[in-house]
């Protein structure tokens, strides 16, 4: 993460994030896992998590129907088998014409023509003869001899007449309102290069082209497990200290729309025996059936009952309090080899630790998703933040460019969530910004 513009408000430095501080590592008292004492910098936990992913991305490819391939990454590039347009056509619905027969036109102006066979899409035309004009459907494939279009409307009368009748047309250049072969793409080219996202115009340019699959690396699989004896499931009447598993579905959705298969299985019970029989299910399952990868939410803190850390323990896995807010408490590791992330329960905090995480992991690793597209723009009022942590806090960016916060800070406040489409960034080094001055925007 960069610091605030020059002159753009007071900052009071600290130790900058991406260096990180101390480390210092003990074994927990309580449990055989790793504990970090000090704040760990997110570059870090980043590369961390890289390190623990990136054998997924060493794994062959595949292909996919056009389909099944949406929020996938190419595998290698694609090139082209055909032009595209295959072949000249119009622009516009209008009158295929020679423009040589407009030459000796007074002043260049109009001329009469005979009106032609008309030309619908998708029809072979015969070869136009001199003098004539035929009438030429938007797509529909130019009729060998003429090099231009004119526009229906630009006809006296502004209509299709019948074969046989006149027609009066202005004069055109040779190439007016006419889509050349190749213009486009031309075949043998490469249109998309390997590691590319499959969104809709890259399914729609693979479908323009003729092709019924595409290689692409593997998508990742994903295991969501919720945790905690306070989570209600939906639809249920709420017991008192109860509340509602928001995080499930909430990471479901934004795995879902980030093109990742995923499912969500909750553990509503603070029993670390319950979690770990959970994980040894998952562990256990053999080929399209095993995530690649599982992501708790809960017990990673300080308190008495963290059950995440205390169904981990003797694995290799271990846990840090990063420089950042919210979704300091992190863990990370696996499970009888199946790679775990472990994000804090708080809704809003677990969000967060996906998008600043693990998914720009996945965006570099995989190529999909696509990580956030990124700007700076300029606050539309003053913040703080804590001195030693990247802040990260809701936002939505105005039509004026300004961004202006939703909510406050804390990571239980998901209708501010909900709300926004944008994250502001705060780097470590900063404790106040001033209105105006400028911050990092991840657009969501």
């Amino acid at each position: 993460m960069t610091g605030p513009a020059a002159g753009t408000g007071p900052a009071h430095v600290h130790n900058h994030l991406e260096t990180g501080t101390g480390k210092g590592v003990h074994e927990n008292s309580r449990a055989g896992h790793r504990s970090v004492q000090e704040h760990r910098s997110v570059q870090e936990h980043r590369a961390r998590i890289a390190a623990l992913i990136a054998p997924l991305a060493a794994r062959p490819l595949e292909r996919l129907p056009l389909r099944a391939a949406l929020g996938t990454a190419l595998g290698s590039d694609l090139v082209a088998p055909v032009d595209l347009p295959p072949f000249d056509n119009s622009q516009m619905d209008g009158f295929a014409v020679r423009s040589v027969d407009f030459r000796g036109a007074v002043g260049g102006g109009a001329r009469e023509f005979t009106v032609g066979a008309a030309i619908p899409a998708g029809a072979v035309p015969v070869p136009l003869a001199p003098g004539h004009a035929a009438p030429i459907m938007t797509g529909a494939m130019m009729p060998e001899g003429a090099d231009a279009v004119v526009p229906v409307e630009r006809a006296e009368p502004p209509r299709f007449p019948e074969e046989g009748a006149t027609v009066s047309l202005p004069s055109v250049e040779a190439g007016t309102y006419v889509r050349r072969t190749g213009s486009d793409v031309a075949a043998g080219a490469v249109v998309l290069a390997a590691g590319t996202a499959m969104g809709a115009p890259q399914i729609g340019l693979a479908a323009g082209l003729g092709l019924s699959t595409v290689p692409v690396r593997r998508p990742v699989r994903i295991t969501l497990l919720s945790t905690g004896a306070e989570l209600a499931a939906a639809g249920t009447r709420l017991a008192p200290g109860q509340i509602y598993d928001a995080n499930g579905m909430l990471l479901w959705a934004a795995l879902r729309e980030a093109g990742i298969a995923a499912a969500n299985v909750a553990v509503r019970s603070d029993d670390p025996d319950e979690l770990r029989r959970e994980l040894e299910r998952l562990a256990g399952l053999e080929g399209e059936a095993r995530p690649d990868v599982v992501i708790t939410t809960g017990g990673v803190s300080k308190g008495a009952f963290e059950a995440t850390k205390l169904a981990l323990d003797g694995h290799d896995v271990e846990f840090a309090h990063l420089a950042m807010q919210p979704g300091g408490p992190q863990g990370l590791g696996t499970f009888e080899g199946l790679p775990v992330v472990a994000f804090p329960g708080n809704p809003v905090s677990c969000w967060i630790s996906w998008e600043v995480l693990l998914r720009p992991v996945l965006a570099e690793l995989f190529g999909a998703p696509r990580g956030r597209r990124r700007l700076r723009a300029p606050l539309a009022e003053a913040l703080t933040s804590p001195p030693g942590k990247l802040q990260v806090r809701r936002a939505r960016l105005r039509a004026d460019g300004c961004v202006e916060l939703v909510g406050g800070p804390g990571s239980h406040l998901l209708g501010a969530l909900a709300a926004s489409d944008a994250l502001a960034m705060v780097p470590d080094g900063v404790t106040e910004l001033e209105v105006g001055a400028e911050v990092e925007v991840w657009l969501t």
